[in-house]
């Protein structure tokens, strides 16, 4: 019995425990290293360095490098949602209070976490099909959360318009801290909502102006 508990637990951790934490370091690590040298410069030795582990403990827990971007950027954007989502929900009820207190904590802590900012929005992008679903995945996710948060009770669901809106807010994101991080954020974030409040509008009807419609 003695034998057994021995080889399950080590320094009061389970194998599982540890191997979750191993997984932890291994993302935490693979953050602040694609951040600070991109993915493809990175390696999976440079990545077990940070992370203080061998490169065996890598294929513990992950088939290759991709899989592990993967979980980075989930890691990331589970971060970032976190923190819009409580942001909108301590705002004023109405759509437009709403839509700007989600976008200053989104643009916040893309200035804040510049090294989270480069893996969601820079090296996500072209590396594979799997990564590029995920990245698609992830979108039409946070599209759905914040249309619930913003559009009037009883619209109707546009995942189109939906996409539409989360890609023009990454796109200024993206110009945004290529430009160093401006113009000032109050602003960038008022030209995202000039984009966000196209969802709280919701869609036009058919045969009103602007519409093809005769």
């Amino acid at each position: 019995m003695t034998t057994e508990l021995s080889s399950r637990s080590y320094r009061g951790q389970s194998q599982e425990q540890r191997r979750a934490d191993r997984r932890a370091r291994l993302i935490a690590a693979a953050i602040a290293v694609y951040g600070e040298r991109g993915y493809h410069q990175a390696t999976v030795k440079g990545v077990c360095e940070a992370a203080g582990l061998t490169e065996r403990y890598f294929y513990e827990s992950f088939v290759n490098s991709e899989a592990l971007l993967i979980d980075c950027f989930h890691a990331v954007t589970a971060t970032v949602m976190g923190e819009i989502v409580r942001a909108g929900a301590a705002a004023a009820p109405d759509p437009t209070a709403r839509s700007r207190a989600m976008l200053h904590a989104y643009f916040s802590a893309l200035q804040r976490e510049s090294r989270k900012a480069r893996v969601f929005l820079v090296e996500i992008r072209g590396v594979s099909r799997a990564v590029d679903a995920a990245f698609d995945d992830a979108l039409k996710a946070i599209g759905k959360e914040v249309a619930r948060m913003t559009t009037p009770a009883g619209a109707v669901e546009d995942e189109l318009l939906q996409a539409g809106v989360v890609g023009g807010v990454i796109a200024i994101a993206l110009r945004w801290i290529g430009n160093g991080y401006q113009p000032p954020i109050e602003q960038a974030v008022e030209s995202a909502l000039k984009m966000g409040t196209v969802l709280a509008a919701g869609p036009l009807e058919q045969g009103s102006p602007g519409t093809a419609a005769d």
